[in-house]
């Protein structure tokens, strides 16, 4: 008997309140509705424990988006939660310091390669633009060189009234300026991920002016060989900081971060997201010569070192150590991996499951890349009606295990199958029953 496909009613009808009351429906622009299946994909959650969530109509899915990638132990750790818990009846905040927030820095000392020095924040995005005060601050300079996704914030955002009027998508589609002041636009520039010339030639434009280069180092695939070394190399030239934004790829493929994993060591590390399990934290780590001058910049906030967040994220860093994370991301992530690319294959598509095994990415051969977004959507809304929550990218939690895999690998090959008679029939628009998923932006990193 096959299940019937689950009722998503509850979240339609909040959604709808929602936008009569929130402006833009959610408060992170990857919760929208138009980021899955609008109509088919549930939109809110009741609960959620492990790999699993059970939305506001009472069905319970299996989730590879796991909080944008917050969720790394797997959701309401038990060890992490009892941390929490035992911390909270002792006080969430209090009037002086905690001594946690020198714990934890000692932690990320001994875990980061380039943490000496450390400042706390709340979440990614405020984390970068403390990383920017501080680098503006310690160098004396106003420019900053980026490459990737850096937040909301308008140090970041004012790259975009650079748009380019003939194409619309310089430097991030998708994302207009508004509210950002025009005065910033000649403070930022981006970046081509890759193109080391391309970066020397930006750098040779402002000499004398950049105070940092601030990238992802990666997203779902390792860089060209000698790539950060390059741009290393030409930061150092430069006197610019380097700046690695490890809030999406850190933690996962190293405990240390992707500066560990491939042996590169920046000046000044953002972190955040999968630090402490879904808790809000987040960290600006750097060497002791450009994180000093930061005691004498006005960076402050009342909740950036509250308990719950100290606690959780300590706590978070020791359990991946303890449970052998690296190692387990791998196992879950190559198995995922290989039953992706065998239910392609099963489908009669062609295609493969690639990107790290910590990010893996399906990737379908379509015959016409205008039905690119639409066969997306349409595997989207097929894993759902299987009560599979994801894109089509899987982010890896290590509540994840081979039950979880075989239920997805074999939804998976429903769905690609479903997409198969789309393309053959030339019908795949009569099978979607929503609106095309719409991208929030365009990312610079891959």
């Amino acid at each position: 008997m096959v299940d019937p496909v689950p009722s998503v009613s509850r979240s339609v009808e909040t959604y709808r309140r929602a936008g009569e009351l929130i402006p833009g429906w959610t408060q992170l622009i990857s919760r929208r509705a138009s980021q899955f299946a609008y109509g088919v994909s549930p939109i809110y959650a009741r609960s959620a424990k492990g790999a699993r969530f059970i939305d506001l109509d009472g069905t319970e899915y299996i989730d590879w988006a796991n909080a944008v990638g917050a969720v790394i132990l797997g959701h309401a750790d038990n060890v992490v939660d009892s941390a929490v818990k035992s911390q909270i009846d002792r006080g969430s905040i209090y009037t002086l310091t905690n001594p946690l927030e020198i714990t934890l820095a000692e932690e990320l000392n001994d875990t980061i390669p380039s943490s000496e020095m450390v400042r706390y924040t709340k979440g990614g995005g405020e984390a970068c633009a403390v990383a920017a005060r501080i680098a503006r601050g310690t160098t004396g300079r106003d420019k900053i060189l980026f490459c990737g996704y850096h937040g909301w914030h308008d140090w970041y955002q004012a790259a975009n009234h650079l748009v380019d009027p003939e194409s619309g998508e310089y430097p991030f589609a998708g994302i207009e300026p508004i509210g950002v002041p025009k005065v910033l636009a000649d403070t930022v520039a981006p970046f081509t991920y890759g193109d080391v010339e391309g970066l020397e030639a930006l750098l040779e434009a402002n000499r004398g002016e950049v105070a940092a280069i601030m990238m992802e180092p990666l997203r779902s695939e390792f860089p060209p060989p000698g790539y950060l070394n390059a741009v290393k190399t030409l930061a150092r030239k430069h006197d610019a900081i380097l700046i690695f934004d490890e809030v999406s790829c850190g933690w996962r493929l190293s405990i240390g971060g992707v500066q560990k994993h491939l042996g590169i060591t920046p000046d000044m590390t953002v972190l955040a997201k999968a630090m402490s399990n879904g808790y809000p934290m987040g960290a600006v780590v750097g060497s002791r010569e450009v994180m000093e001058p930061a005691s004498r910049m006005f960076v402050s906030s009342s909740y950036w070192s509250d308990n719950v967040g100290l606690v959780a994220a300590l706590t978070t860093i020791r359990e991946l150590k303890r449970r052998d994370s690296e190692t387990r991301f791998r196992e879950i992530g190559e198995k995922l991996r290989a039953g992706l690319t065998d239910a392609i294959a099963t489908s009669g598509l062609t295609g493969a499951c690639t990107g790290l095994p910590t990010h893996p990415v399906l990737a379908i051969e379509v015959p016409d890349e205008t039905l690119r977004r639409k066969v997306n959507t349409l595997f989207i809304q097929e894993m759902a009606k299987r009560r599979i929550h994801c894109p089509t990218s899987f982010v890896l939690t290590l509540a994840h295990t081979d039950a979880e895999i075989q239920q997805t690998t074999e939804a998976a090959a429903d769905a690609l199958r479903v997409i198969k008679r789309g393309l053959e029939a030339g019908n795949v628009d009569s099978l979607l029953e929503c609106d095309i998923k719409q991208d929030p932006f365009r990312r610079q990193v891959t």
